[in-house]
C-alpha cells in the first residue's frame, strides 16, 4: 500500500497476490475497498492492483477538474511508475470509463481490458439516471452526509472537508456530454463487457456495445472459429448498485483473462 507521484498527484495504490498485474478502478464516490468482496479470489490468480482515483478515497483532490482522459493519463503514468510494460484492467462505472479511455489513449499498455457496468456514450445511461447525474452539485453531497459512502470516506481521505468539492467535480464530469463509439470500434484489445440483468444501462445499448467490439454479427460456427475477440456478459439477479459485489463476477473475469486468444495473448 504506497503513493504513486504522477502528474502531479499523489495517487493512492495497494498491491495483492502475484501474477500478471490486474488493474482495478472503482465507481464514482467509492474507493478501493468497493473491490473487497471480490478481491481475494481475483488476488489468487493475479497481481491485483487497486487504484484510488483523483479525489477519491486516499487519493487527495488537486487543482484540475475530473476527467476521463485525464484520469486514464494517471492510469498509464501509474504503471509507468511500478515499472510495467502493460497490465490487465477491470473498471467498474465511473472506473469503466477510466479504463476504457485507457485502452483508447495508451492501447499498448492494455493486454485485456474488463468493463463493468460501464457504457461508451453518454446516452447509454437510462433517461432517468442521466437526471440524476446531472442533479449532482454540492448541495447532494451535504445530503450525502452520514451515509455509508461518506462515512467511509471521512475515516480514509486525506482531505474530509473535501467531501462537497468531490461531489461539485463529479456533476461536472457526468453531465459533460461524450461518445467513444468510433474509437470503441478501432479497439484491438480483447475486451469484456459485463453488466447486470437489471442495470442502470438499457440493455440496447450493452448490445450496441458489444456490436462496436465485433460481437453479435454472425454466428460463431459450430466449432466457435468465427467468434468475436470480445465476450459479454450479463449476470441475473443484480443492479448497477451490487453488481461489483456478485459472486458470479470474478469466475466471469477470470475465465476472460486466462482464455485463449492468440499465441500472445
Amino acid at each position: 500500500m504506497s503513493y504513486a507521484d504522477v502528474n502531479g498527484l499523489r495517487l493512492w495504490y495497494e498491491s495483492h497476490g502475484d501474477g500478471r498485474p490486474l488493474v482495478l478502478l472503482h465507481g464514482g464516490y467509492g474507493s478501493t475497498e468497493m473491490f473487497v468482496p471480490i478481491m481475494p479470489a481475483l488476488a489468487r490468480r493475479r497481481r491485483v492492483i487497486a487504484v484510488d482515483l483523483q479525489a477519491h478515497g486516499r487519493t487527495a483532490d488537486v487543482d484540475r477538474p475530473l476527467l476521463y482522459e485525464t484520469l486514464a493519463d494517471d492510469v498509464a503514468a501509474l504503471l509507468g511508475h511500478l515499472d510495467l510494460p502493460s497490465a490487465e484492467l477491470l473498471g467498474y462505472s465511473l472506473g469503466g470509463g477510466v479504463a476504457l479511455r485507457t485502452a483508447i489513449q495508451h492501447p499498448a499498455l492494455v493486454r485485456r481490458l474488463v468493463l463493468v457496468s460501464t457504457p461508451c456514450r453518454q446516452t447509454g445511461w437510462y433517461p432517468e439516471v442521466l437526471a440524476a447525474m446531472a442533479a449532482q452539485d454540492e448541495r447532494v453531497g451535504e445530503q450525502m452526509r452520514g451515509t455509508p459512502p461518506h462515512q467511509l470516506y471521512q475515516r480514509i481521505a486525506p482531505r474530509p472537508q473535501d467531501w462537497p468539492r468531490l461531489w461539485a467535480k463529479s456533476g461536472d464530469l457526468l453531465r459533460r456530454a461524450y461518445d467513444w463509439s468510433d474509437e470503441v470500434a478501432r479497439l484491438a484489445i480483447p475486451t469484456l463487457l459485463v453488466f447486470a440483468d437489471a442495470d442502470s444501462i438499457p440493455t440496447t445499448h450493452m448490445a450496441e456495445f458489444y456490436g462496436l467490439l465485433g460481437g453479435g454479427h454472425r454466428d460463431p460456427g459450430w466449432d466457435g472459429t468465427d467468434r468475436p475477440a470480445a465476450r459479454l456478459a450479463v449476470l441475473p439477479g443484480h443492479t448497477h448498485y451490487d453488481i461489483v459485489s456478485a459472486p458470479a463476477l470474478p469466475a466471469a473475469v477470470l475465465e476472460f483473462l486466462t482464455h485463449q486468444v492468440d499465441a500472445t495473448a
